[in-house]
């Protein structure tokens, strides 16, 4: 991966290579893939899906929505050998306004694993990574996410992976004004993403979509007996007394991928091996987006394009 394509209007990153698996991260792909592109990347996408046994979603990149792939993050994971796709996480970047200003919101998205290839250590890939990258790309500004699920352990794993969580049953967060007015504009124009229904009800206090799964999303309703459940009981008791399982409910999470989160990624949940790698690449993207535009600041015999030194 060459870590300076971070910072090109629109990523297109590869990690690993064909004698191990392949990672692809692609930012925004409808605006910059052609038609045929974007047809074989829908039909990878759908291969792991059609891995699952749970029938077809009919929402979203998966149904190969233009609007979709416009403002999805998607990373897909290749078996090297074979080249065939085994699983994907599907971010959404949302554009909402707060206090007036416009914030753009990652939606954590659908995340589909071929169940042959579970259990080999994938989740720092398809959870992490990808935000990771875009609070990179943000300059290591805080970054709004979102997160809809009725699964404990995903309920628990963003409570403890990002910060200013709300809802979240360990710490017990106070939902505050910017955590209500997302809520409020994510479930008002942007229920396709997460294929939530204009029926299902939003319940403010309790951040509990009701009555969720008739919205292109129904073949992933579960039971909370089939919901993978989280190794602290604290989530798993919170999501039976909290959503109705069988009317078929979700809970929304805000949060925020912001430094301390950076920190608890790399420290807990990075492989140690790739921890180094990762941050090998980091240090020369933060040398173009830092140590550049200083040493070219400094420069007062040349022009360099909008950025102008001083006189």
């Amino acid at each position: 991966m060459n870590p300076l394509k971070l910072f090109k209007p629109y990523f297109d990153l590869t990690l690993g290579s064909k004698k191990s698996n392949v990672t692809r991260i692609l930012e925004r792909p409808g605006l910059w893939m052609t038609p045929e592109q974007l047809k074989q990347l829908v039909e990878d996408l759908r291969t792991v899906v059609s891995s699952l046994n749970i029938g077809e979603l009919d929402y979203g990149i998966v149904k190969g929505s233009k609007q979709a792939l416009d403002n999805a993050v998607i990373t897909l994971i290749y078996d090297g050998p074979s080249g065939k796709p085994f699983a994907f996480n599907a971010l959404t970047i949302m554009t909402c306004t707060v206090r007036g200003h416009t914030q753009q919101v990652v939606h954590l998205g659908l995340v589909a694993v071929d169940p042959s290839a579970r259990a080999k250590g994938l989740s720092w890939i398809l959870y992490g990574l990808t935000t990771f990258l875009l609070f990179i790309k943000n300059r290591f500004k805080p970054i709004w996410i979102s997160n809809v699920t009725q699964v404990p352990a995903i309920i628990g794993m963003v409570s403890e992976s990002f910060g200013n969580v709300y809802p979240n049953p360990l710490k017990k967060t106070r939902r505050s004004y910017d955590h209500l007015v997302l809520a409020r504009e994510i479930t008002t124009r942007y229920r396709y993403v997460f294929g939530v229904g204009p029926e299902a009800e939003f319940d403010e206090d309790a951040f509990v979509l009701k009555n969720a799964y008739t919205g292109g999303s129904d073949n992933l309703k579960k039971t909370f007996e089939q919901a993978p459940k989280h190794r602290n009981p604290i989530y798993n008791d919170f999501s039976n007394q909290t959503l109705d399982y069988n009317r078929g409910d979700d809970i929304l999470q805000l949060g925020q991928m912001d430094v301390s989160s950076y920190y608890h990624y790399m420290i807990h949940t990075i492989p140690k091996g790739s921890a180094l790698i990762l941050f090998y690449k980091i240090v020369f993207s933060s040398i173009e987006f830092s140590l550049v535009p200083i040493i070219q600041w400094f420069s007062t015999s040349k022009q360099m394009g909008s950025l102008r030194p001083r006189k």
